[in-house]
């Protein structure tokens, strides 16, 4: 509930009309959740409902009538979409406050655009004002393009949204109206709804309008190279080149060369002048995926660059000079890596301007559904076959695994599976083998109760029953065996440390079958 301040926050302005246009599929919702705060704020309501809906309405504008409110304080005017349009553009109207389409959306925006009206949207179910708990990388990044002050993942603190309200209000009087970005060519979309990755994505949105120095920590196959993509995608530097050197996978005696180029014959076979990737970059980004790999010569001659924005090539003597993004990638620890003096510490701050950190994929294990889903369908596109289609308890059991090669290892395993299950419908069983033998264990858990759920989901996952009659002699069994181990097998001592007494642990052990040292001499002292 909203405390007073909050309240008085919240009513202290009325804006004057309000045109509400809602949905089809919620209008009782819409209704209560929209109209009611406008009314309440002392604002005079023009409603445009869905055309489907229109009863609903009209039956609304019956309760007005019912509870006394005054004539002309909600209006409703009903109409197919260019009634919608109507309201939108005219002049009596001081604020939009639509629910619906993107595309709709848009197109309210721009028409709105320099008219000071104010505007609420919820585009989709992804608000560029409020992003939901399912929002992907675009619908944030058009957040911050689209002029939202902040990006706020639900659930959020209510005092923190009051205030953020109370700051977006100050800054909207002085830059409003922000066009829209034209559209830009779309590269490989990254699949995140785990609160790791709504980080992530933020943090994309925040760099969008920025040049600044990145690098990216993360561990080998977590979609370093994509997050880089996105970042010069959502730059002001996407109409230029994007180019990436793995510098683990070039010769040590080649990086330089091809990072800077060459001049003829420069050395045994450059017959010709060759540009290095920081010329092809010109004007756009360079993304060093594996810098901890660089070695210590080409390190200093990246400090330069960096430094004067300028170089020469292997064998020249003339500078160039290039307006170059830099964009770095590592698995490795480069504090570490500084302090055994493997990588300039000179380096390392220049390049670790603004850190993104990516998360394995056992740190979103709520991704992995959603990931495989789009794998499979990118794998029988790419092999013209028919996609195939995860159960429930195959999707339950992949989230239980511990995925060591992180994303790259599920789309592997979805390549895998569109070529080798036999039916269009994926069992645990039609899993690669290698998975199916990885038990319990393979999900690291924080106590033996979280670990003792993870063995039960994947054990029903794969069609076992009666699993008490596994489980209870096993974990007697363990903390029996675990008890005697600290007492030296003095059994009486044993039994105390398990709540027992000596002849209920001594019947358990026959019971079990279990070969243990110690005496198990009957002294009576049963509890």
């Amino acid at each position: 509930m909203l405390d007073e301040q909050t309240l008085n926050i919240a009513l202290s302005e009325p804006l004057g009309v309000v045109g509400q246009v809602i949905p089809w599929n919620f209008p009782l919702l819409m209704l209560a959740w929209k109209i009611a705060p406008a009314l309440a704020a002392g604002n005079t309501v023009v409603l445009k409902p869905a055309e489907f809906t229109s009863l609903t309405a009209l039956l609304f504008a019956e309760i007005c009538q019912r509870v006394g409110l005054p004539k002309g304080v909600v209006n409703i005017v009903t109409g197919a979409g260019e009634t919608g349009q109507a309201i939108t553009g005219h002049a009596g109207i001081d604020k939009i406050a639509f629910t619906g389409s993107t595309e709709v959306g848009k197109i309210i925006r721009a028409t709105t655009a320099g008219t000071g009206k104010g505007l609420s949207l919820e585009l989709g179910g992804k608000s560029p004002y409020i992003v939901f708990d399912d929002a992907d990388l675009d619908s944030a990044v058009a957040s911050y393009q689209g002029g939202a002050f902040e990006y706020l993942p639900k659930p959020f603190d209510v005092d923190d949204a009051v205030s953020l309200v109370k700051r977006a209000n100050q800054h909207a009087q002085e830059q409003q109206n922000q066009q829209e970005p034209a559209n830009r060519h779309h590269t490989p979309e990254i699949i995140g709804e785990a609160p790791a990755m709504q980080e992530v994505f933020r943090a994309i949105g925040r760099l969008s309008h920025s040049n600044i120095t990145v690098l990216i920590n993360g561990e080998s196959g977590t979609g370093k190279e994509l997050v880089a993509h996105a970042l010069h995608r959502h730059s002001p530097r996407s109409a230029s080149p994007f180019i990436a050197l793995n510098m683990a996978a070039i010769p040590r005696d080649l990086i330089e060369a091809e990072l800077f180029g060459h001049e003829k014959g420069a050395f045994t076979g450059a017959n010709t002048r060759s540009s290095g990737r920081f010329e092809q970059a010109e004007g756009g980004t360079l993304f060093l995926d594996e810098i901890g790999d660089m070695p210590a010569d080409t390190q200093t001659r990246l400090l330069r660059v960096l430094a004067d924005g300028e170089f020469y090539r292997v064998g020249g003597h003339t500078p160039v000079r290039v307006d170059v993004r830099i964009i770095a990638a590592t698995h490795q620890d480069l504090e570490t890596l500084v302090q055994a003096g493997k990588f300039r510490e000179d380096l390392f701050h220049r390049l670790n301007v603004i850190r993104i950190h990516i998360p394995r994929l056992s740190d979103r294990r709520e991704d992995i559904p959603a990931l495989a889903e789009h794998f499979l369908a990118s794998a029988a596109q790419e092999l013209s076959v028919e996609t195939k289609v995860l159960k429930p308890e195959t999707k339950e059991y992949l989230q239980h695994l511990p995925w060591p090669g992180n994303v790259r290892q599920l789309e592997n395993t979805c390549r895998w599976i569109t070529v080798m299950a036999s039916g269009r419908e994926v069992h645990v069983d039609d899993l690669p083998p290698e998975l199916l033998n990885q038990q319990a264990e393979a999900q690291p858990a924080h106590n033996w109760e979280q670990a003792l759920r993870n063995w039960s989901d994947q054990a029903l996952a794969r069609g076992q029953s009666n699993l008490l009659d596994e489980a209870v002699p096993a974990f007697e069994r363990i903390m029996i065996e675990t008890a005697l181990k600290h007492t030296a097998g003095r059994r009486r001592d044993a039994a105390l440390l398990l709540g027992w007494g000596r002849n209920t642990l001594t019947r358990k052990i026959k019971e079990l079958g279990m070969r243990v040292d110690g005496s198990d001499d009957d002294d009576g002292d049963d509890s």
